[in-house]
């Protein structure tokens, strides 16, 4: 059985190496054959320099150099788009994730499951990555229909056809745990240790984070659609009852109706609020169709580095 390992580099000059050689090590260990994809999301530093010389130094290492910062889950959807093996595994590139305990990931496989997810018992992340991976997880579980009991991590391994299926989405908008719940149900965990960050930061920003979440909630999912017009249903249906109220108190019960300023403006801000956000997600969506018939592209590749460039 063949394994590739993809990993999305951004801003790991000083990290890189060392998740390299444990994968080697790793590999060796379990004597699987296996291959290594590196894509640099147009990282700011030397992170590409990193990954020229460890291809030089290795014939089973694929360097990518991606034209612009395409984001995590779109450098993700390349890798694997070079993949050959038989098993994917996907890992962060800052050495939190234990590529020494890729064992337990293939294991599970063998057990039986499509896709298995490394779950964590303690995450070492800051308290800001880690309040966006809850609502990252309250997220795909509302909108995506994750089981509750399943935990998900940019620490995954996932066999040939799975990955296969999720190639075939060529749009922009790559949201990589949608497309595995997409393809398949039969998901497991297995639980591995966290490390703690060596060295430098996450390169998660607030602005990407959003980014992600709402990529998550328009990519697979017309839920937000859905739950806007329940709003729309409700706050009409409580508009028409109040008006039934007001009628009511007016010639039944003969009191002196006066309509406040304060209430009146209330209700206008309350219900114009309302529309424009829901006028801004039908937008979302419409613009997101509209850039899709456009071709936008998931990816651009500036170079390739390695056996994949050297056959073609």
């Amino acid at each position: 059985m063949k394994i590739s390992f993809v990993i999305p580099c951004y801003r790991s000059e000083k990290t890189l190496s060392d998740v390299v050689e444990e994968i080697k090590t790793t590999m060796a260990t379990i004597g699987h054959e296996f291959e290594i994809i590196l894509v640099n999301d147009c990282s700011p530093d030397k992170t590409y320099e990193v990954i020229k010389q460890l291809v030089a130094e290795n014939k089973n290492i694929l360097g990518l150099d991606l034209a612009k910062n395409f984001g995590q889950h779109c450098a993700l959807m390349a890798g694997m788009r070079h993949s050959t093996g038989d098993v994917v595994v996907c890992l962060d590139d800052d050495g939190q994730t234990p590529a020494d305990e890729v064992g337990k990931l293939l294991d599970k496989l063998d057990e039986g499951y499509d896709v298995c997810y490394a779950s964590y018992g303690k995450k070492q992340h800051s308290g800001f990555r880690n309040f966006g991976s809850k609502v990252n997880e309250l997220m795909t579980r509302i909108m995506l229909g994750k089981p509750k009991e399943l935990k998900v991590s940019s620490y995954f391994a996932a066999k040939r056809f799975v990955v296969d299926d999720m190639l075939r989405y060529e749009q922009s908008y790559a949201y990589v745990i949608g497309l595995v719940l997409r393809a398949t149900k039969n998901v497991a965990n297995v639980e591995v240790n966290h490390r703690a960050r060596s060295v430098g930061e996450s390169g998660y920003t607030l602005a990407k984070l959003f980014s992600l979440w709402f990529n998550g909630f328009t990519a697979f999912s017309i839920k937000p659609l859905r739950i806007a017009t329940a709003i729309g249903c409700f706050c009409a249906g409580t508009g028409f009852l109040y008006g039934i109220y007001t009628i009511i108190k007016k010639f039944i019960l003969m009191n002196d109706v006066q309509a406040g300023f304060s209430a009146l403006m209330s209700v206008l801000v309350f219900m114009g609020g309302m529309l424009m956000l829901m006028l801004g997600l039908i937008g979302e969506y419409i613009g997101r169709i509209y850039i899709c018939m456009n071709n936008s592209p998931q990816y651009v590749i500036r170079e390739k580095v390695g056996k994949l460039s050297e056959e073609e």
